[in-house]
């Protein structure tokens, strides 16, 4: 992978990961039509971690609090019923399904999972269920009423991410609507739900970088890096748009872009397992 392969690529990341249409597929595609190589779940998660610092940044003071309490409520009986501690706990119950389903799932993540005939198909199933989340979801439960029931379902719903085209955020936010959650507290839950996953992913992934087919370290620092500035700002323009407005705009585009590729795909135009169909002297795709 070239500098500005992965320059192009961080910035994919950071613009897609936190809107609901999948950051993964994003650079999973992105790659393709550019006739580049698949750059591999190994950059994916690596450079997630980008985006995760943002999350760290923009949340600082509500994770802060919430490590602080949560850390007090082991020794000391008074902070158990603290709503910070509680939200501590919410996200540990909340990562274990995607915890568990990576590894379990682990190989194919990194083969099966990155056909771009599925990952069409999930854009496009996927958008269909937020919106009829957006529509049906009572929208009256806030953060507070957060159970343990519902932090295991959002956490079933986080883990189907690991399918590119699904949308961590996406999937996340679809399962809070459905359980009645506000827009803005449905994201804000699925953003701090996902720090940990991503973080203990991303680290997990970095002995693979450099390695084999996988992209080089210095390349994917710059992705990382880039992803991290441009997340930031998605972030903060997100939780306010979201307050005012649904999610039907990022539908419509999930379902249009699942549509091209699958046309593409079927039409010949890019090879499901790569990038561009390639053509050998005799016409025979390679």
């Amino acid at each position: 992978m070239g500098w500005f392969e992965a320059l192009v690529l961080g910035l994919v990341q950071g613009l897609t990961e936190f809107l609901p249409i999948s950051s993964s597929a994003h650079v999973r595609l992105t790659a393709a039509f550019a006739g580049w190589d698949d750059p591999g779940a190994a950059f994916t998660a690596v450079t997630q971690i980008g985006t995760e610092l943002a999350v760290l940044l923009y949340f600082s003071r509500k994770i802060g609090r919430i490590l602080h309490h949560w850390f007090l409520s082991l020794t000391k009986r008074e902070y158990r019923s603290d709503p910070d501690a509680k939200m501590g706990w919410l996200i540990i119950v909340g990562s274990v399904p995607i915890g568990v389903l990576g590894l379990l799932f682990e190989e194919r993540i990194e083969s099966v999972f990155r056909d771009l005939r599925l990952t069409a198909t999930t854009l496009i199933v996927f958008g269909l269920l937020l919106l009829l989340a957006d529509r049906i979801g009572r929208k009256d439960r806030e953060l507070d009423q957060l159970t343990v029931p519902h932090g295991l379902a959002y956490g079933f719903a986080q883990a189907l991410a690991l399918i590119p085209g699904v949308s961590r955020s996406g999937g996340t936010i679809t399962g809070g609507l459905l359980l009645g959650y506000k827009r803005a507290d449905a994201a804000e839950y699925a953003f701090l739900l996902a720090v940990p996953a991503v973080l203990a992913s991303g680290a997990y992934k970095l002995t693979d970088i450099g390695e084999g087919d996988a992209p080089g370290v210095g390349p994917t620092l710059l992705a990382t890096i880039v992803s991290f500035g441009v997340g930031y700002a998605v972030i903060a323009w997100l939780m306010s748009y979201i307050k005012k407005n649904s999610f039907l705009p990022f539908v419509i585009y999930r379902v249009a872009l699942g549509v091209l590729v699958l046309v593409l795909v079927f039409t010949g135009v890019l090879d499901p397992d790569a990038g561009p169909a390639v053509t050998d002297a005799v016409g025979q795709r390679e």
